[in-house]
Order: C-alpha cells, then sequence, then structure tokens
C-alpha cells in the first residue's frame, strides 16, 4: 500500500485464455463445470488454487443491508451450486426471510470468475444427512459444539464445550456416531443468471453472461438467452 492509502501499485496484465462465443454453449453448465474441473486439477498439479470450491455468498439482512462470506461449494449440477450451514446462522436467518442470494467462484491464478444470482431453496433433509454421515467425526462434533454467528465469550468456551460433545458423542467409527443437528442444512442456488469472466490482455476481459428465459436447468438451452457484457 502506497503512503496515500492506495493499493495495488504492483500492476498485473491479466494473461488468461479467454472465453469465445464458440466456446460457450448455450446452456452454461458444461463450461462451468469445465471450469470448475481444470482449477481443482491445477489445484492438484501446481497448488496456486488452493480451494478451488471456495463459493463467496451475498445475502440482504433485515435492514437491507448486503452481507457476504465464504463457503464451500458441495454440489453442482443442472440445478444449480450448493453448501451446507448452520441454518440459525446469519445466513441461515437472512435467506430464510429473503431467499435469494448471489455467488462467485473466483479463481485469480487463472484469471477466471463464475457469478451466479437466482433463488435460495434450502436442502431436503435427506442430501443433509447422507452429506453429514460423510464428514470426518471432527467436522461431525462442531456442527454441534459452533451455535454459528452467535458471539461467544473466548476460546476457551468454544473448546469446552467441543470436548463436552466429544465426551457425549464418542466416536467408533460410525457415521451414525454422531447424531444431525436439528439446526444444521444448506442451501441452493437456483439461478436467475450466469456469468464466466475470463481476464484479458489491457483489462479488455471476456463476460458471457446467460439470463433465464424459462424454466430449465443449468443444462437446457430453452432456458436461457447467452449474451456478452462489455468489461
Amino acid at each position: 500500500m502506497s503512503a496515500d492509502g492506495r493499493t495495488g501499485s504492483d500492476r498485473v496484465d491479466y494473461t488468461g485464455e479467454g472465453l469465445s462465443e464458440a466456446q460457450a454453449p448455450d446452456a452454461p453448465l458444461l463450461v462451468v463445470q469445465a471450469w470448475l474441473d481444470e482449477a481443482i486439477v491445477r489445484g492438484r498439479e501446481r497448488g496456486d488454487v488452493p480451494e478451488p470450491t471456495a463459493l463467496s455468498v451475498a445475502t440482504v439482512d433485515a435492514d437491507g443491508m448486503p452481507d457476504v462470506r465464504t463457503v464451500l461449494m458441495r454440489y453442482l449440477d443442472a440445478t444449480g451450486p450448493a453448501f451446507f450451514t448452520g441454518l440459525s446462522s446469519a445466513k441461515g436467518r437472512q435467506l430464510a426471510a429473503r431467499p435469494v442470494m448471489a455467488a462467485a467462484l473466483t479463481w485469480p491464478s487463472m484469471f477466471r470468475a463464475v457469478r451466479f444470482r437466482g433463488q435460495a431453496h434450502q436442502l431436503d433433509r435427506d442430501l443433509v444427512t447422507d452429506y453429514f454421515r460423510s464428514r470426518p467425526y471432527g467436522s461431525r462434533i462442531s456442527a454441534h459444539a459452533s451455535a454459528q454467528s452467535s458471539p461467544v465469550a473466548g476460546r476457551a468456551e468454544l473448546e469446552q464445550t467441543y470436548r463436552d460433545c466429544e465426551q457425549r458423542w464418542p466416536d467408533h467409527g460410525d457415521p451414525e456416531d454422531v447424531p444431525v443437528p436439528e439446526h444444521w442444512g444448506g442451501f441452493r442456488l437456483v439461478p436467475d443468471s450466469v456469468e464466466l469472466w475470463a481476464g484479458r490482455r489491457g483489462r479488455l476481459h471476456d463476460r458471457i453472461v446467460w439470463d433465464r428465459l424459462g424454466p430449465g436447468g443449468l443444462d437446457d438451452p430453452a432456458a436461457w438467452r447467452r449474451g456478452r457484457l462489455q468489461p
């Protein structure tokens, strides 16, 4: 940061591959999935995409103020991206009151990003239960120990609650050792728009956007109108 508080004095010219109309199908799922797969592979092979499924999720609170945080996207299919969270957390309460959200996957080292905007739908309990039982033991205990987004006096109190939960539900190696908390669930974003951003030299970036025309999944060309936005 410079003396006058300005950031970004070391400019980087984005050398991404870009995205042409020829590379963009009539429905967005195939290219979104391809980009995600490439980010996962690059993270494994080169280590410069440490959390390829990190999803920034924006919601709106009761006062109309935007709120954003990062979660891990655990599903991506023709319906849309999905993640798990505490339903009594700030985002859980906000989505219950106003079930709309925006989300973004960003891979800076690849000069790529994907944006979603649309409706929030709470995940079915069966899916929540199946996923919860697949989590490591410690993560299942943490879901009970943490009243997500609620104040806590200090780290010691949080760790003591965790130990109390360990004693209540000891690890016997069974996925059902720890019950699914009632307050734990998840949401799926059903998009009304999807945008792919690809960084280019001279800031002349590519922005291809799909806007919803009618019902249908991310794999249904009849549901979408594709266009290009200026950078």
